[in-house]
């Protein structure tokens, strides 16, 4: 069953979480590496992603279901990650506000109705119509489950995973930069991983750009391996199937360049919200991904 996506609520990082409501193991996208939202009435919601945690009948912070804006009027509280919130909208759109006021939603909306105009799968963007241009994003509500959670359901294999990874790469490199006076800049995303995927009935659309820059297609490439390869390097019943995303994502290695790979695990440790352990799983992630390219 199909389900309205609150797109873009928050920047998230893959990692394994023991429990759930079954009692088994389940891979687990969590908000950087930061505590998952708190629980809400789900079965177990802290090991769901935290863009399914419902919000239902939770106030927001910073901002009441009612809230107006020039031509547009916000209902309840549909979603809730580390830094945002998501609102109902109306005419089919949500508003995403940053709650931490560190974000540019200004930017963020621009690099996405950039690369959408060259055909890339994104969330439509309106900008101007919010009194706080710089912390709220209104955007099209998805309708669909994430590639997280199609995996999870049995929907979608690892290998289907990686390979849809890869291609969504493959086609986001063909997007020319658009401030980069550098004729081999690409857009980069530089979070692309199952829960920054939403599968829509018109195929599957990219969310969350507060990460995006421009420059080196490796570095993306890069990004993307080391995240899926820290849950494989963390043991138990998923780093089988992310290991197979992995070694999907990688069919064709080429893209993947040393300096890119390199400047992702430097990336990767300097997170201030990456913990101990999980900066600790760096070595064994890149030894994971050069066995995957020699």
């Amino acid at each position: 069953m199909s389900r309205s996506h609150p797109c873009g609520a928050v920047r998230l990082t893959v990692r394994e979480s023991r429990g759930g409501s079954a009692g088994g193991s389940r891979l687990r996208v969590s908000a950087g590496i930061a505590p998952a939202s708190p629980r809400t009435g789900d079965d177990d919601a802290a090991t769901l992603p935290v863009s399914r945690v419902r919000a239902e009948g939770r106030p927001g912070r910073g901002r009441r279901p009612g809230d107006t804006f020039p031509g547009m009027r916000t209902g309840r509280l549909i979603g809730a990650g580390r830094s945002a919130d998501v609102y109902e909208a109306d005419a089919g759109r949500v508003l995403r506000r940053d709650r931490e006021g560190v974000g540019d939603a200004v930017a963020e909306g621009a690099v996405m109705e950039h690369v959408r105009k060259h055909g890339y799968p994104v969330p439509r963007v309106w900008p101007g119509v919010t009194e706080s241009p710089r912390t709220d994003l209104v955007m099209e509500r998805l309708t669909g489950p994430t590639m997280l959670r199609a995996w999870q359901d049995g929907a979608l294999t690892p290998q289907e995973a990686g390979g849809m990874l890869a291609g969504l790469l493959r086609r986001l490199h063909r997007v020319p930069a658009y401030r980069s006076a550098d004729p081999g800049a690409r857009v980069l995303h530089l979070d692309l991983h199952p829960d920054n995927v939403i599968l829509t009935v018109d195929g599957p659309r990219v969310i969350d750009w507060s990460n995006a820059e421009e420059g080196d297609p490796g570095l993306d490439w890069g990004m993307t391996a080391v995240i899926l390869a820290q849950v494989a390097a963390a043991g138990g019943p998923v780093s089988g199937p992310v290991e197979g995303a992995l070694a999907a994502l990688l069919a064709d290695p080429r893209a993947l360049t040393p300096d890119g790979l390199a400047e992702a695990l430097r990336r990767r440790a300097a997170n201030p919200t990456m913990s101990r352990d999980e900066v600790g799983l760096l070595p064994a992630a890149e030894a994971l991904i050069r066995s995957r390219l020699d």
